[in-house]
């Protein structure tokens, strides 16, 4: 590991000026270390030599400063060093949030040009090998566990670690500076025996980082299953094997306990080896020290000077082994934040255009409260393949949708319907092939890599199948599609989606929370939330994912008459394996194996 990764400083500002704050704070302990073996050496050296009272009261008076000022220094650099810890994490979370998501938050910079969010489509694939035994970590389980309890422990490198590294580079040089104007002999002693402490560490640290780096991803492999347990237990409880996820997730944590504890030997192992290293150190400073005191070739208070230091010298180097485990998983943590943010989408990005300039979407739309004009979309041989597959989930698919046109996507599930729709979104780039982006006028075109995600998203009113609702209330889900909305307009939008009559029944009407996942509502209830959230968004676009999927006739019915009037006016893609839609668009398409067959 290691002591401090450049791309933590080039990331997080809080840690440049922590930086400046610790080496400011790390020179003011220095000296106060120094002054105070001075002061406590002449106190006694002269109660030996018979000086009274009177005349040490000076020195005594500022042995007692200088310890309320180490006091004082130490709490409010391990104060400044949270403070400092807290805004890290902070801007490490916004960075992560905004690459994920693709859209850029207050206080994080905005996503490399043409990089589109990681979507639902990257969350749901597997990061990759958890434990090195074959088996994968669910990544929005892994993100959860990073953002969370991982990047949490980068309080102790922050607070503890790194103001212990700046000491151990400051006081060992300092004090042999000292001790070689005192007695030479002595710093030659300590000169020597000094480096034995940075090479044992460098032999632990590098037999403990395979160990901690295991320990953290075993951390990530349990909280990304124990994840999706808990989202699927009732479907677990139906089938009968909740008992055996429950086996598995106790075999998970045994490991992971196995694994921390080993970690935990090995610090209480090297502690003892930095332990005895500088005892002995100091052990032979303090031998050759009291010989030659013992001939009268030092004076005592030069000896006592020496010794006094001496620990001093191996302290900070001892603290740097016992704070170094404590730190690395918050290290570890970091340094997979950084793998997320510097990863790219790879396959199923496909190469980045990296154009010349950017488009702005407003430049190829109205919204739709000033006329809806939509452009006009062009997929132009377009191919998607995933990572870590062969089979390409889309083939050479050309297609046209005209400004206003309402299409229906059908075909057999895994035949690409949902591929396509996550291209338009942008949660993934074509591996092949391009879609063009025209304005209505046919005056021009431009790639749609080439819009920046969050703009093109601004045009785009999604319905995902399963569309998530927050432990918040109905005025604030549906407001989602629009945050500045009034009560009103809200109240409009459910009544369009036919939301408005059950929302009224609700105890609190509009303001009642609907519990995670809206778990106080039935499916076709949260998908006619979803649908308000569409028609309060106004966007020229509408992508709708299977809305009735999994409905019963009557609420299946309410929301094609909701779904009939979204898309009014706009253009419109569904995706459904029914074939009741067919009256509803102008156009049905048929996805067979990633390719399209002719309209229908």
């Amino acid at each position: 590991m290691k002591p401090l990764d450049p791309r933590l400083v080039r990331t997080a500002s809080a840690v440049r000026v922590h930086l400046a704050v610790t080496v400011l704070c790390a020179a003011a302990v220095t000296g106060l270390v120094l002054a105070q073996a001075w002061l406590v050496a002449r106190i006694i050296s002269g109660a030996a030599a018979g000086e009274g009272l009177a005349e040490l009261s000076w020195a005594i008076a500022a042995v007692a400063a200088v310890a309320l000022g180490r006091a004082a220094l130490s709490y409010g650099t391990e104060a400044a060093a949270l403070h400092s810890a807290a805004r890290a994490k902070s801007q490490l979370r916004r960075r992560l949030i905004a690459r994920v998501t693709g859209v850029a938050l207050p206080g994080s910079p905005e996503p490399p040009r043409g990089e589109p969010g990681r979507g639902p489509v990257w969350l749901a694939a597997p990061s990759g090998p958890g434990t090195g035994e074959g088996e994968s970590t669910p990544r929005a389980g892994e993100l959860a566990t990073l953002a969370t309890r991982g990047l949490d422990a980068l309080d102790d490198y922050f607070a503890r670690y790194l103001p212990q590294l700046v000491l151990a580079v400051l006081v060992p040089l300092a004090v042999l500076a000292v001790v070689a104007r005192a007695d030479w002999i002595s710093a030659l002693v300590v000169a020597l025996t000094l480096p034995l402490i940075p090479i044992f560490m460098a032999l632990v640290g590098w037999h403990t980082q395979a160990r901690t780096r295991r320990q953290w991803r075993l951390l990530n492999r349990l909280g990304g299953h124990f994840l999706d347990v808990v989202e699927g237990l009732p479907t677990l409880a139906v089938f009968r094997r909740a008992k055996a996820q429950a086996a598995v997730i106790r075999r998970i944590t045994d490991e992971h306990r196995h694994a921390t504890m080993g970690t935990l030997r090995i610090a209480f192992l090297s502690a003892l080896v930095l332990e005895l290293l500088s005892t002995i150190a100091v052990a032979l400073v303090a031998v050759e020290i009291g010989l030659r005191l013992m001939y009268g070739m030092v004076d005592y208070q030069t000896a006592l000077l020496v010794l006094i230091l001496a620990p001093e010298a191996y302290l900070p180097l001892r603290e740097v082994g016992a704070r170094f485990h404590a730190s690395m998983e918050g290290v570890a943590a970091a340094e997979q934040v950084f793998a997320v943010l510097d990863e790219r989408l790879d396959a199923a990005a496909g190469p980045d255009p990296a154009p010349e300039r950017e488009t702005s979407s407003r430049a190829l739309v109205r919204p739709c409260r000033d006329g809806c004009a939509a452009p006009r979309l062009r997929l132009d041989r377009v191919s998607l393949t995933y990572p870590g597959r062969t089979v390409p989930a889309l083939s050479e698919v050309s297609l046209v949708i005209r400004p206003g046109q309402r299409v229906l996507l059908t075909g057999p599930s895994g035949s690409g319907k949902s591929s396509l729709l996550a291209l338009l979104l942008r949660f993934v780039k074509p591996t092949g092939g391009e879609i063009l982006v025209e304005r209505p006028s046919g005056s021009g075109s431009a790639p749609l890599s080439h819009i920046p995600a969050d703009q093109w998203r601004r045009l785009i009113a999604w319905v995902p199948q399963h569309p998530y609702l927050f432990d918040d209330t109905v005025l604030d889900n549906i407001r989602l599609g629009k945050p500045e909305a009034s009560v009103a307009e809200v109240r409009r939008a459910a009544e369009l989606a036919e939301a408005h009559d059950f929302v009224s029944t609700l105890p609190q009407g509009y303001g009642t929370r609907l519990g995670e996942r809206g778990a106080r509502l039935s499916a076709g209830q949260r998908q006619r939330i979803a649908l308000a959230r569409a028609f309060l968004r106004d966007a020229p676009i509408v992508l709708l994912d299977e809305p009735t999927a999994h409905l019963d006739p009557d609420n299946a019915a309410a929301v094609r008459r909701a779904v009939a009037r979204l898309l009014e006016g706009r253009t419109g893609v569904v995706v459904a394996h029914d074939s009741g839609w067919s009256e509803l668009v102008d156009e049905t398409v048929h996805i067979t194996g990633g390719r399209i067959g002719a309209p229908l």
